[in-house]
């Protein structure tokens, strides 16, 4: 595990932009962390990092969002609705997590990666699980470990 420690939200967006540039085709990322602790501003910066030019906002409330434009398409995902990993893939979501078409970074991961015991899809290759504590008003510290090949 690795631990990057920001002092702003700029500093957010660098790490994002970082891991966007590096992001390899079928990549998924996980994201926890509390409200406000800043999951929509690395991942703002990961799609400025792969070249998608639209504006980033969180999906809370239609799941998904697409942004296209760069140099593989960024998904995503926002499981803070679903409680199960049922709900995940009776809302269709699945496919984003186990056979992503391009990048998939998904907010509240843990609603799908940490789930009561049982057979739930992994992703089958690279990803990344990231977790986003609050320090201060402006500083975080976030913890993440590659996971698969």
């Amino acid at each position: 595990m690795a631990t990057f420690i920001s002092r702003n939200p700029d500093e957010t967006l660098a790490l994002g932009e970082r891991w966007g540039r590096e992001a390899p085709h079928g990549w998924v990322l996980g994201l926890s962390g509390d409200l406000g602790a800043g999951k929509t501003q690395l991942v703002k910066g990961i799609a400025r990092g792969l070249g998608a030019t639209d504006r980033v906002h969180s999906p809370t409330f239609t799941l998904v969002n697409e942004y296209g434009g760069g140099r593989l398409p960024l998904f995503h995902l926002d499981l803070y609705r679903l409680e199960t990993p049922a709900q995940v893939i009776g809302a269709g979501l699945e496919e984003f997590l186990c056979h992503s078409p391009g990048v998939t970074v998904v907010e509240w991961a843990e609603r799908w990666f940490d789930p009561v015991p049982g057979p739930v899809p992994r992703p089958p290759g690279a990803g990344r699980r990231a977790w986003i504590e609050t320090l201060a008003e402006t500083e975080r510290r976030i913890v993440y470990e590659d996971l698969g090949a």
